[in-house]
């Protein structure tokens, strides 16, 4: 396989991804309307680097991990349990937090970690990619070596990073239109963490 192929494809998997609502985007969004578009770059800069790491895990799991489906619903418990304790927390942030929204720039380095220790948080992102990469190996789109995987992640990096940068910007670009949304972001974040996670308890069960 070419690296461009392997690009490609890791820029198209991470995007597709990226575009359906889960507590990532709607936290850049969340910082975009509260930090600023620059604390939202630092914060997707922390993301883009961990799902670097996960692309190539996730890459590595497809190609052992096919006929070891046990350690994916391992992977699955946790990160449903790592789900609801994060909804509960919105939640709680929704109902404590009453004052009104002001736009504050924080540090681009704490920005950038609090973009890390979400990303972590994602655990649905290796099963994610390494059911994708199974597919796209199934279907003779790709062959896993080191270097493709590095090249899938070098993509599906620059994909996701893409995504999240155009959620930023157009949060700030009508921010005086979804003003209110701003104020209710915790509690839609803790809805949606909320639903997957107990959705995922009920196919676990």
């Amino acid at each position: 396989m070419t690296s461009l192929v392997c690009i490609v494809l890791g820029f198209l998997v991470a995007a597709c991804g990226s575009l359906t609502p889960s507590f990532l985007n709607l936290t850049v969004v969340k910082f975009s309307l509260r930090c600023g578009s620059k604390s939202a770059f630092c914060l997707i800069a922390g993301f883009a680097t961990v799902l670097f790491f996960q692309a190539n895990i996730g890459a590595y799991l497809s190609s052992i991990l096919m006929e070891n489906s046990e350690y994916i619903t391992l992977i699955q418990k946790i990160g449903t349990a790592i789900l609801l304790l994060l909804s509960i927390n919105f939640f709680r942030l929704h109902f404590t937090h009453k004052e009104k929204m002001k736009k504050k720039e924080i540090e681009k380095s704490k920005a950038y970690s609090h973009g890390i220790g979400m990303a972590l948080l994602n655990t649905f992102a290796i099963p994610f990619y390494f059911t994708s990469i199974s597919l796209l190996i199934a279907m003779d789109f790709f062959e896993y070596s080191y270097l493709n995987s590095l090249y899938f992640s070098i993509g599906s990096t620059a994909g996701s990073f893409t995504i999240y940068a155009v959620y930023a910007v157009l949060a700030g670009k009508i921010e005086g239109k979804i003003s209110s949304l701003g104020s209710k972001m915790d509690l839609i974040l803790g809805s949606l963490t909320g639903v997957v996670g107990l959705g995922n308890l009920i196919y676990l069960m």
